[in-house]
C-alpha cells in the first residue's frame, strides 16, 4: 500500500469507537517481547471475531485516538540477542501468519502500523506461548480455554491437508495390509467387500486419502519410514526412553512412520514384569502383569491423535522400574480430566479431526468419548493405581501409569464402594499416592468426610482408614495433638537443658505426621519452639545459628496451663 492508502487505513481505525480485540493503539514504543505478545494476541483475537487482520498502531493516543507521533523505527531496532527486530518477531510467531510493519507519514505526525494476519491453523504463539485479547487487555490464552477451543474449531486441519510431494508409493505395503485387517474388524458389515478393493479404494474409504491423494494423516499412520521428511517442518516421531530408579537414561529408541505398526514395536520394548499378589479371602497367589497392554496402547494412540504437530515435538514414552510416562505436545482441549470422566460423551472438538476419524476407521481409537474413562476402569478391575494426568504445562499433556500396587486392601475398598462416584475414587487415589489435588477437590473430599488434614497435606479420614483396616497408619500419618509435641520439648529442656536444635529434631522428627516432607517437619519444629518461646516457657541462650534451649523458672503446673492455652 502507498502512503495515501495507509493514511486512510489509520484514519479508519481511529474512527473505531474503542480499542477492540483486534486493534491496539500505543502512544509510545514498547519492548520487543511486548510487541511479539501483542501480535500473537491480535492474530488470535482477529480470528475469533472474524476479522482478516489485527493491528498494532504506534503514535496514536489510546484514549482520544489523536495522532501524537512516534520515532519508532522497526528497521533499525533489535530484538533479543541483538537480532534485527522484524526477523526476531517473525521467527517467534508460530505458525506463520504473516505480518508487516508500515511507517506512515500522517499529516498530524509519523505513525507506525503493525499488520498481522488472523490465526488460521490454530492458536498463534510467540516463542511458545499463545496470547489473547479480552476486551482491551492482553493475557495468556491458556487462562481462557473456551477461547482456545474456539480457535481450534476455526483452524484448517493440518492432518487433512494433501502432502503435495507424496504419492501412494510412499506408503508402506505392510502398513496398508494391516490397515485392511483393522478396517474389517471395525466395519464387519463391509468385511466381505474389503478384499476386493484396491489400495486406493481402501484408503479413500478409511478417510486416509482424498480421491487418491495422500494426506499428512496417511503419512503419519501408513508412511514408509523415510517418508517422514515429506512432513517437514512437522515432526513425526515416537520416542521410547528407559530410565533407572535414579532417573539415569539406560536405553532409547526413536520410531517414525508408519505409526499403525510402530505402536506395537514400542510396546515390545516395555519390560512388563509379572507381579504376584494375594487377593483377599484366598491363600493362592495371583500373577498379574505390571501394565495392561490395552491401557498403554490407548494412551499412546491418544497421544498420536491429539499431538499438536505444528509445535514440532515428539510423542514420548518414558519407562522407569515402577511407572510409564506418556506425553504429547499441545494443550488438553477438554480442559480437565474431570470433564471427560463426567461427560462420558464424544468431545466437541478434536485438534486433528481428520486423523482422529482415520484412527477410528482403523480401530485405533474410539470417538465415543469413553477411552479415558475405560482406562481408569481397567485399572480399577486390576486393583492398580489409577492413571495420573499432569496438565500443569499448558503446552503438554502427560499421563503416568504406575506398575505397582500401593495398597491392595485400600484400593479394593475405594473401588468397591458403591456410594463413591468414579471422580471421588480418582481423588482419593491421588491422596493415597501423595499427588497434589486442587483446593476445590479438597473441599469436596472434606465435605464428604473422606480426608483430614490441612491443605495441601491431606490424609485419608479415620472413618475410611478404619474400613480399610489401617487405623495405625492413619494415626502415624495424622500425627498427634500439638500439646503432645509441646510437652515433649518442655520435658526434654527441663530435664536435660541446655539442648541443641539437633537433639530436639532427633526426638520429634520421627513422631511428626508421615504426610509431611522433611522440610515441612523441620518448619513444624521451628514453629513449636517459637510458640514455647513466646509463652515464656523456654529461651535460647545460644546464637541464632547454634541455639541452646533452656527452660525458664516457670513451675510445671503453670507450664501445663500455658501449653493448654497454645
Amino acid at each position: 500500500m502507498g502512503n495515501a492508502e495507509l493514511v486512510a487505513l489509520v484514519d479508519r481505525l481511529r474512527r473505531e469507537p474503542n480499542e477492540t480485540e483486534w486493534l491496539e493503539f500505543k502512544a509510545k514504543r514498547y519492548a520487543p517481547q511486548e510487541i511479539g505478545e501483542y501480535l500473537s494476541a491480535l492474530a488470535n483475537s482477529a480470528s475469533l471475531v472474524g476479522k482478516p487482520r489485527g493491528y498494532l498502531v504506534f503514535g496514536i493516543d489510546n484514549a482520544s485516538h489523536d495522532v501524537v507521533g512516534t520515532g519508532f523505527d522497526p528497521y533499525a531496532s533489535k530484538g533479543k540477542g541483538n537480532q534485527d527486530l522484524l526477523i526476531w518477531l517473525g521467527e517467534g510467531l508460530q505458525p506463520r501468519v504473516g505480518f508487516e510493519a508500515h511507517p506512515v507519514e500522517h499529516p498530524d505526525g509519523r505513525v507506525l502500523l503493525f499488520e498481522v494476519g488472523a490465526a488460521a491453523t490454530g492458536p498463534v504463539r510467540f516463542y511458545g506461548t499463545a496470547f489473547i485479547r479480552v476486551g482491551s487487555s492482553k493475557t495468556t490464552l491458556t487462562r481462557h480455554p473456551e477461547k482456545e477451543r474456539a480457535l481450534w474449531t476455526r483452524r484448517a486441519d493440518w492432518t487433512a491437508q494433501v502432502c503435495e510431494r507424496a504419492a501412494m508409493e510412499d506408503l508402506d505395503p505392510e502398513a496398508i495390509a494391516k490397515a485392511r485387517v483393522q478396517f474389517k474388524i471395525k466395519h464387519p458389515r463391509q468385511a466381505q467387500h474389503v478384499d476386493s478393493w484396491d489400495d486406493t479404494t481402501l484408503l479413500n474409504k478409511a478417510r486416509l486419502t482424498i480421491k487418491g491423494a495422500v494426506t499428512h494423516a496417511a503419512i503419519l499412520l501408513l508412511g514408509r519410514p523415510e517418508s517422514a521428511s515429506l512432513l517437514s517442518p512437522a515432526v513425526a516421531k515416537l520416542s521410547w526412553i528407559l530410565k533407572d530408579a535414579q532417573n539415569r537414561e539406560l536405553d532409547y529408541e526413536h520410531f517414525g512412520p508408519p505409526f499403525l505398526l510402530q505402536v506395537d514395536r514400542v510396546l515390545q520394548r516395555i519390560r512388563n514384569l509379572t507381579l504376584r499378589t494375594l487377593p483377599s479371602g484366598t491363600l493362592f497367589p495371583q500373577e498379574v502383569t505390571q501394565y495392561e497392554p490395552w491401557v498403554i496402547r490407548e494412551a499412546l494412540h491418544n497421544c498420536i491423535a491429539h499431538q499438536d504437530y505444528g509445535l514440532q515435538g515428539r510423542v514420548n514414552l518414558v519407562e522407569t522400574p515402577v511407572s510409564i510416562l506418556l506425553s504429547n505436545v499441545g494443550s488438553f482441549l477438554p480442559g480437565d480430566v474431570e470433564t471427560v470422566i463426567r461427560q462420558d460423551a464424544p468431545l466437541e472438538i478434536y485438534r486433528n479431526p481428520f486423523l482422529a476419524e482415520a484412527m477410528v476407521n482403523l480401530n485405533m481409537i474410539d470417538t465415543q468419548g469413553g477411552g479415558i474413562k475405560r482406562m481408569f476402569q481397567a485399572q480399577i478391575r486390576r486393583f492398580f493405581p489409577l492413571p495420573d494426568y499432569d496438565l500443569s504445562d499448558p503446552e503438554r499433556v502427560a499421563v503416568t501409569l504406575r506398575g505397582t500396587i500401593l495398597d491392595e486392601q485400600y484400593c479394593r475398598l475405594l473401588m468397591e464402594r458403591g456410594d463413591l462416584d468414579l471422580w471421588l475414587v480418582i481423588l482419593l487415589d491421588k491422596v493415597q499416592k501423595r499427588v497434589p489435588i486442587r483446593k476445590e477437590d479438597h473441599r469436596r473430599l472434606k465435605s464428604a468426610g473422606l480426608v483430614e488434614g490441612r491443605y495441601p497435606n491431606l490424609i485419608i479420614s479415620g472413618r475410611v482408614a478404619k474400613l480399610a483396616g489401617h487405623e495405625a497408619r492413619h494415626i502415624r500419618e495424622r500425627g498427634f495433638d500439638n500439646r503432645y509435641y509441646l510437652d515433649l520439648v518442655v520435658e526434654l529442656v527441663r530435664e536435660h537443658g541446655p539442648i541443641s536444635r539437633a537433639k530436639i529434631d532427633h526426638m520429634l522428627l520421627d513422631k511428626l505426621p508421615e504426610v509431611l516432607t522433611a522440610e515441612q517437619k523441620k518448619n513444624r519444629v521451628h514453629n513449636l519452639l517459637s510458640a514455647l518461646s513466646r509463652k515464656g516457657l523456654i529461651y535460647n541462650s545460644g546464637t541464632r545459628g547454634q541455639p541452646r534451649w533452656q527452660a525458664t523458672a516457670t513451675s510445671p503446673q503453670d507450664a501445663t496451663k500455658k501449653i493448654k492455652a497454645t
